[in-house]
């Protein structure tokens, strides 16, 4: 399927690998000119070139924390007016919330929440004029379902959700849509970290680990990173312009909700 995308400019936050790296290579795969974004510079430069010589797109990393505003910076000067702009980044560790400093709170609600704003507001005004615009911002299946332990992440997040709430209404008629995909169990490195230290702390392998946790899956398995992508890439593509404010849960059915 023709995504109507070809020659667009994207950002994909946090992009070196996992969900981030599959949403930007299938936005390359439509054909467009992608800046990627991590803070290890050596990964982000080896995903670079092997996208860029895979799918045949220009492809600019940017080493960078988006938490900083010298970090916006630098990603926006390598991407001043994108067409598309993907929002990720990696929630806080599991913690009790009792556990969590005002600093922490304060920090995993800039990470998974004002980052995500501050990006929007200095690249909706462009995207207007054009009329033309996707903004995507990946979150988590925890914003519907919140998990104890997960509580700093779900807050941060579901606060996003409920902000771009009313501003995605207020640019529908400018063909700019924002809206939010929930992933829940990926095979992705975080989940596999999570899965070996988990074994760890029982005294179980790690593949014993991973298959009771997929086994609570009403799909039966872990989702793939690609077709993750493949689900963020539609909702940037041209003829996802009627879906605005949206929430698509990813998660192989755990959500036990009919809405």
């Amino acid at each position: 399927m023709d995504l109507g995308i070809k020659g667009r400019k994207a950002i994909v936050c946090a992009s070196s690998r996992g969900l981030g790296r599959a949403t930007a290579e299938r936005l390359a795969e439509a054909g467009c000119d992608v800046v990627i974004n991590g803070r290890d510079e050596a990964r982000l430069a080896t995903t670079a070139a092997e996208m860029a010589k895979r799918f045949g797109v220009k492809v600019t990393p940017v080493a960078a924390d988006l938490a900083t505003p010298e970090g916006q910076k630098a990603l926006l000067a390598a991407c001043p007016d994108p067409d598309i702009l993907i929002n990720n980044n990696g929630g806080p560790p599991l913690r009790d919330f009792r556990e969590l400093t005002r600093q922490q709170m304060i920090d995993g609600v800039i990470a998974n929440m004002i980052v995500a704003i501050e990006l929007i507001q200095k690249t909706i005004g462009p995207m207007t004029e054009r009329r033309f615009g996707r903004i995507v911002n990946i979150t988590s299946g925890s914003v519907k379902m919140p998990l104890a332990g997960l509580d700093l992440s779900s807050g941060a997040r579901a606060g996003l959700t409920a902000f771009l709430a009313g501003v995605a209404r207020t640019v529908a008629d400018k063909n700019v849509t924002i809206n939010h995909v929930l992933p829940g169990a990926f095979d992705t490195d975080r989940l596999r970290g999570v899965v070996n230290n988990t074994a760890k702390a029982k005294g179980i392998s790690a593949d014993e680990v991973a298959a009771a946790r997929a086994a609570t899956i009403p799909a039966k398995r872990f989702g793939q990173p690609d077709e993750f992508g493949a689900a963020c890439a539609f909702l940037c593509s041209a003829q996802a312009g009627y879906i605005t404010g949206q929430n698509l849960l990813i998660d192989g059915g755990v959500f036990p909700g009919a809405f």
